[in-house]
């Protein structure tokens, strides 16, 4: 019979990476959590018209990458590409907007597009991000680019990452530039790729996100977005970096950097890493205003950014330290039958006391189990035979200097109380 195995461009994590990803959503909730930002979890399913109208029908996402098909009452749903769209839905649907003048979110969770697999792209991938709502103020977007920097420095990557940072303007700048950098590329349009050809007429400044070289050369001299900046942009993105300056945190004005979708507006900003290679994007975002009143809410400011979870842990350095720590602080060792039941009440104990505890379900010999609590990177060992079971003593062996002594087990949580203050 033949062997079922995972589906082209999705992978199990496994037991020995889990606690990689443990490592990486413990610092997302702490960071969230000290910015004042809340979890939010919605369906891993849309109406597919929602990615639609949000992220433009011409995109390669909608309009090439989605899981959609039909349901059994003729409603056309999507497995979610992206979790802005479902966020701004969800902040739509339940009135968000009027229990709080500010909404701070953040989120994490898989997402699907039917792209070709490669390292760190994945057809199922994970994302984490954050969305603030309500405010149009540049503080609000200079805190929003602090907690991915937090987030980074945290995970000890932020050494090895470059902020880069745009502003593509309001929409009455957008509109001006639009027309200037169609009138720059009109001669050279026949040379285009027939996917920039298309960008063209639908949002021309989506081909500066090319990645194809000749078109990149014959970019070289186009006209920038802030030649057409109003006064109120200019402002606006001059607060911005005036912000990130008095947190120090570094920046690169980068005036070819558009985001890919359609629903951005002013500051764009993406964090790259030098460990990933030509494909180095780690994380982007940007502000987008006009994206609650496209999908039927009161127009509302809005703010945030996105990350490939998988690209995450490709970047972090430390990781493998952060993560070699062991979970577990004492391994069990009991030698005969008769003492598993002690055994067992005095590892509940120690648990019930915030200690993490394995033990030997497979009645193996002492040498089998001291090999095991070695290999399982566990601190101590306590060791349960016949004598200590009629003394109703323990011995506790420090794995790590290899000191052993004989104490009370009614003294045994207060021993480790002890060691760890």
């Amino acid at each position: 019979m033949r062997q079922i195995r995972t589906v082209k461009g999705t992978h199990d994590i496994l037991p020995g990476d889990t606690n990689k990803w443990q490592v990486l959503e413990k610092i997302i909730h702490g960071v969230g959590s000290r910015f004042g930002y809340q979890e939010i979890r919605t369906p891993i399913f849309e109406e597919t018209q929602l990615f639609a109208r949000s992220m433009g029908e011409d995109t390669d996402i909608v309009s090439k990458e989605m899981y959609s098909w039909k349901d059994r009452d003729g409603t056309n749903l999507t497995l979610r590409p992206e979790l802005t769209a479902p966020v701004v839905r969800s902040f739509i649907q339940h009135s968000l907007g009027t229990a709080a003048p500010l909404q701070r979110l953040y989120y994490i969770g898989p997402s699907f597009r039917r792209e070709r697999p490669q390292k760190g792209r994945l057809r199922q991938f994970h994302q984490f991000g954050v969305e603030a709502f309500g405010s149009g103020n540049p503080e609000q977007d200079a805190e929003v680019i602090a907690m991915a920097w937090h987030i980074l420095s945290q995970l000890g990557i932020s050494e090895s990452s470059a902020l880069q940072l745009n502003s593509i303007g309001s929409p009455d700048c957008r509109m001006a530039y639009r027309e200037t950098l169609k009138e720059f590329i009109r001669p050279n349009l026949d040379q285009l790729s027939e996917t920039s050809q298309k960008r063209f007429e639908t949002n021309p400044l989506r081909i500066l996100d090319t990645k194809a070289t000749h078109e990149k050369k014959m970019l070289e001299g186009a006209p920038s977005v802030s030649d057409c900046y109003t006064d109120e942009d200019k402002w606006h993105f001059e607060s911005v970096q005036d912000f990130l300056n008095a947190m120090d945190i570094p920046f690169t004005l980068n005036p070819r950097l558009v985001r890919g979708l359609d629903y951005y507006t002013r500051t764009v900003f993406e964090f790259t890493s030098k460990t990933l290679g030509a494909q180095d994007a780690l994380l982007g975002g940007g502000r987008y205003d006009g994206l609650v009143e496209t999908l039927g809410g009161k127009a509302t400011p809005g703010i945030g950014f996105a990350a490939g979870m998988e690209r995450f842990l490709m970047a972090m350095e430390e990781i493998e330290q952060k993560s070699g720590e062991s979970k577990n602080d004492i391994y069990f060792v009991c030698l005969n039958e008769e003492g598993l039941s002690d055994a067992l009440s005095l590892s509940n104990e120690l648990r019930q006391a915030g200690y993490n505890v394995i033990s030997d379900p497979l009645r193996r010999s002492m040498k089998a189990q001291m090999r095991e609590a070695n290999k399982s990177g566990a601190r101590f060992a306590l060791i349960l035979g016949e004598t200590e079971r009629e003394q109703k003593s323990i011995q506790v062996k420090d794995l790590k200097n290899g000191d052993q002594i004989s104490i009370a087990q009614s003294d045994l949580i207060h021993h480790f109380q002890h060691l760890t203050k």
